[in-house]
């Protein structure tokens, strides 16, 4: 009786630890992998962070200046529109100056009708 028989229940126990024991020392997701593969990610991260800062700057930037650019032309914006203003109550003054001498040339002719342009 020089030796004691191990059940089914120690061979799997034993098969399991020499498996993990194996896992341990090849396997490429060990603790120190995964780790360094984390820090990987969050090198990546702030880097990607970094770059997303810069460009929301840069964009930030850009809509300052599209405001300088805009507003460098409203004087000219504002000298059109009392251009365009000028003629457009040059042009109902002239209107109604026609109006009234053909209305004035009508009566003396003893016709009354007034005939507009867009009539």
């Amino acid at each position: 009786m020089g030796g004691h028989e191990k059940t089914y229940f120690e061979q799997q126990r034993e098969a399991l630890i020499g498996e993990i024991a194996m896992a341990r020392h090849v396997s490429p997701y060990s603790f120190e992998h995964v780790l360094a593969n984390i820090n990987k990610l969050n090198r990546s991260l702030e880097a990607v962070t970094a770059v997303w800062i810069a460009v929301s700057f840069n964009i930030s930037k850009l809509i300052q200046m599209d405001a300088q650019v805009g507003n460098e032309f409203s004087s000219v914006e504002a000298l059109w529109s009392q251009f365009e203003n000028v003629m457009d109550k040059d042009g109902k003054a002239e209107g109604e100056t026609e109006q009234a001498d053909q209305t004035e040339h009508h009566e003396e002719e003893g016709d009354t009708t007034v005939k507009h342009e867009g009539a």
